[in-house]
């Protein structure tokens, strides 16, 4: 008899655990892949952890539609209020409270800031600034992540918050750190000796290190490598080598940390989801989130959506935009803007820019922030509730977003269909700094072509990419390895059609100045030799068409076209043949050359990307590769084909646009029935669906 409890007791568990992995599994896949829109807010109830008001404000949240919520960021101390003692009871509420409401959780691993506490045991995590300086905690992000002694913490954190929550019904995703990137960079003592074990692993010899580092420029041998200081610039081009490998280290000690985390997560949560509000870019501590996007870690890219407050203007939301692209990378998986504007933003703004999103594969929109703050740097930014409690219009502008994404979700998160990839390279941004035009700009120059098409484009990493596109972007990648040379050249020779643009393939791996023909690994395939560059200023004092400062005249297939460039390469074609030039100076220059090389070509422009002088060549590629265009719409209208039936419009202007369609469509966002061409307000959106 005893036996026979035991086998049931036995097949009892069994049966538990087996519905208990289906369920995890189910959660997994629905989580993952259904067909939904997520709006929401970033909530902050560890303010006053006062229940009765927590509850109220999820109600609100609920009776505005809202699916989701960010929680815990910025609040690690909330958890862990002294060391070791950590308190969870309350939030257990929240989390429980949440679940019955049905608001889905992001549940922030607040790594950043650290506590005060862990500042006082280990004062070697202080920021120290590059006068030897110690900085006491005042502001977010004030701590040398590098430090061992933070990372243990961090990690013993992270394991005990995701332990804890991993089953969580309300949890839908773990959000790895916030604003990666930002922060101000460590020179303590204790980071320069990682950084001399750093330049060991890399360069092995002092010999190899002083090679690297051109150490016979202006006397600067090292002898032994406790000799290694900062790369401190005191002028704008001081220690151009010195500077790219510390910024690598820098970047490496990031990505260590948000590795470490990410693999705690998939170790103590495995079936849930990771996101993270992603800012690598920032001009404080710029990483290389690449190698995050590219391994597959980061189940769910992420950022903060800022377009300002303007209605009428659209620059905004085209930085914001491209700021996902340069997130995303090459990812098929769906996009979170995790943080989304409220602010003072002119009414209907939130929305027009939500629906924008919806076109480069954003799945969820969740406000920054919910409640205007009562205290602290963001005391006077506003959210969607007022500082006493009460709604305002931008809680009714989320409502209404909420109720009308409900409507056209089935057929979201887009999925882009790019034909065209534009390259980035960390190390060319570093490297670029110094130049008129940096990397970063080149890249959105590219992008922004191709957001005035309506056309899909994606970021790329060349050493990371299968280089699956119609047609490559190489805009400014001035550092060129050999990975990325030989896919470069392999992509051309296979029948790809490649764009590079000034200051590209210039420095080798070490940021020293290619001492053969530039591009540096590439001449031959470009059938040129880039012989120098020249400054427009100086140079139109000789002007044929008396132009001043950086004014240039290009001329594409008989049309010029007025431009600005602060400088010009001297282009010596070799086998390729010149199809553009500039015709405004004392003769005419070669600048946009096309060479055959295997199946492929290889175009070269010895300008920054820019819009005007690439658009014909971009146009007639368009055409000629068969590069799917974008919705036929007038000028002011973003539009993307969703798929066979569906097309999303969004008027970013201030004009009615009327669409041109044959035959009757429907809008399932508003309803109705149209019969041919159909007319959108204003700002206004629209999702058609045709018979």
């Amino acid at each position: 008899m005893n036996g026979l409890l035991v086998t049931k007791k036995k097949t009892m568990r069994f049966r538990t655990n087996l519905l208990l992995s289906i369920a995890a599994l189910l959660f997994f896949v629905l989580a993952g892949s259904a067909q939904q829109l997520y709006v929401g807010a970033n909530y902050h109830p560890h303010d006053d952890k006062n229940m009765e008001k927590i509850k109220s404000d999820i109600q609100l949240m609920k009776d505005a539609g809202f699916t989701c919520v960010r929680l815990g960021h910025l609040a690690w101390d909330s958890y862990e209020p002294s060391e070791g003692k950590f308190d969870f009871e309350w939030f257990d509420q929240v989390m429980d409270m949440m679940d019955e409401a049905g608001i889905k959780v992001i549940l922030d691993i607040a790594i950043r800031p650290a506590p005060i506490w862990l500042h006082q045991k280990f004062p070697s995590i202080d920021v120290v600034d590059e006068n030897g300086d110690v900085h006491y905690p005042n502001h977010r992000y004030m701590e040398d992540v590098g430090d061992p002694n933070y990372q243990k913490y961090a990690l013993r954190y992270t394991d005990v918050l995701t332990k804890h929550y991993a089953n969580h019904p309300a949890l839908l995703a773990f959000g790895i750190d916030n604003e990666s990137g930002d922060g101000k960079i460590s020179y303590s003592e204790t980071v320069r000796k990682r950084f001399i074990d750093w330049l060991k692993i890399r360069y092995s010899t002092i010999d190899n290190l002083n090679k690297a580092w051109a150490g016979q420029r202006w006397s600067r041998r090292l002898n032994q490598w406790e000799e290694i200081g900062f790369p401190v610039a005191t002028h704008l081009t001081d220690v151009p080598e010195k500077m790219l490998d510390f910024r690598r280290f820098i970047s490496d000690e990031i990505n260590g940390i948000l590795f470490k985390v990410l693999d705690v997560v998939n170790t103590n949560a495995p079936n849930a989801l990771t996101n993270t509000n992603a800012w690598y870019y920032s001009p404080s501590k710029y990483f290389d989130y690449s190698e995050i996007a590219y391994s597959g870690k980061m189940t769910r890219h992420g950022c903060g959506f800022y377009p300002g407050n303007s209605l009428v203007t659209n620059w905004g939301v085209m930085n914001a935009l491209f700021g996902i692209s340069r997130i995303r990378f090459e990812s098929t998986k769906p996009f979170w803007c995790s943080e989304f504007t409220t602010m003072t933003a002119v009414p209907n703004s939130i929305r027009k820019s939500a629906y924008a999103t919806l076109m480069y594969g954003n799945q969820m929109v969740c406000g920054w922030t919910w409640q205007s703050m009562w205290a602290g740097e963001e005391q006077y930014l506003e959210g969607m509730i007022d500082w006493d409690g009460i709604p305002n219009r931008k809680y009714n502008e989320y409502k209404q977003i909420a109720t009308e994404f409900k409507k056209i979700e089935n057929y979201f998160p887009y999925k882009l269909k790019a034909d065209v990839g534009l390259a980035y390279s960390f190390p060319s941004q570093i490297a670029s700094n110094t130049f008129p035009v940096s990397h970063d700009n080149q890249i959105q120059a590219c992008w922004g072509m191709f957001y005035w098409r309506n056309m899909d484009c994606k970021m790329l990493e060349i050493s990371q990419s299968k280089l699956n596109y119609k047609l490559l972007f190489v805009p400014g990648v001035t550092v060129m390895d050999s990975i990325s040379a030989q896919k470069i050249r392999d992509y051309v020779n296979g029948g790809g059609t490649v764009i590079m643009t000034e200051n590209s393939a210039m420095v080798d791996t070490t940021g020293q100045v290619f001492r053969t023909t530039l591009p540096g690994m590439l001449s031959d395939v470009f059938g040129i030799r880039v012989a120098s560059f020249e400054e427009t200023e100086s140079m139109n004092e000789i002007s044929r068409k008396g132009y001043k400062g950086k004014r240039l005249e290009f001329s594409y297939k008989g049309k010029a076209i007025d431009t600005e460039s602060s400088r010009f390469d001297i282009i010596q074609p070799k086998s390729a043949k010149v199809i553009g030039t500039l015709t405004s100076l004392d003769k005419d220059y070669p600048i946009m050359t096309i060479n055959n090389y295997g199946k492929g070509r290889a175009i070269y422009v010895g300008l920054p990307a820019n819009g005007n002088v690439l658009g014909g060549i971009v146009d007639d590629l368009i055409k000629e590769l068969g590069i799917k265009k974008g919705p036929d719409v007038p000028s002011g209208v973003m539009a993307r084909q969703i798929d066979d039936r569906h097309f999303l419009y969004l008027n970013v202007s201030g004009e009615p646009k009327e669409i041109k369609m044959n035959g009757k469509s429907k809008s399932i966002l508003f309803d109705k029935e149209y019969t041919g061409n159909f007319t959108i307000a204003p700002y206004e959106p629209e999702f058609i669906e045709i018979n």
